[in-house]
């Protein structure tokens, strides 16, 4: 899934064909938080990059989902208000949290690739 880019916060964006990024948290960050039992999604507003979007709430912890760029948020993930397990069971695909339109495209490609995002978790695992 060399398309993918990556966040340190462990957030995945996928650009689509219309331009906008879909972004949803890693196997790595749904492991370490366990069984996902609530998520709260954002509003269908603008948010900068680093605002807290969205919350996952699991049997373990909360965590925040933070906007990977400036942004637009154009959708949200409908099924994980009756279904958060599907973060657990499809992270980097049913279990999407939300599509954004960057204000700035490009800067999706200055995130972390997957050699640098498994770099990433191999330190943090150490």
């Amino acid at each position: 899934m060399s398309e993918l880019r990556f966040t340190e916060d462990h957030e995945w964006l996928r650009t689509e064909a219309d331009g906008s990024v879909t972004v949803g948290i890693t196997a790595f960050a749904q492991n370490a938080l366990g069984d996902v039992v609530f998520v709260q999604l954002p509003e269908l507003q603008s948010y900068a990059k680093g605002a807290e979007a969205a919350t996952v709430e699991s049997v373990k912890a909360a965590s925040g989902v933070y906007m990977p760029l400036d942004g637009e948020v154009l959708e949200v993930n409908p099924a994980l208000d009756s279904s958060p397990e599907l973060v657990n069971e499809d992270p980097l695909g049913e279990g999407w949290f939300f599509r954004f339109k960057p204000t700035d495209a490009s800067a999706v490609g200055q995130l972390l690739d997957q050699d640098a995002y498994d770099r990433l978790i191999i330190a943090a695992e150490a």
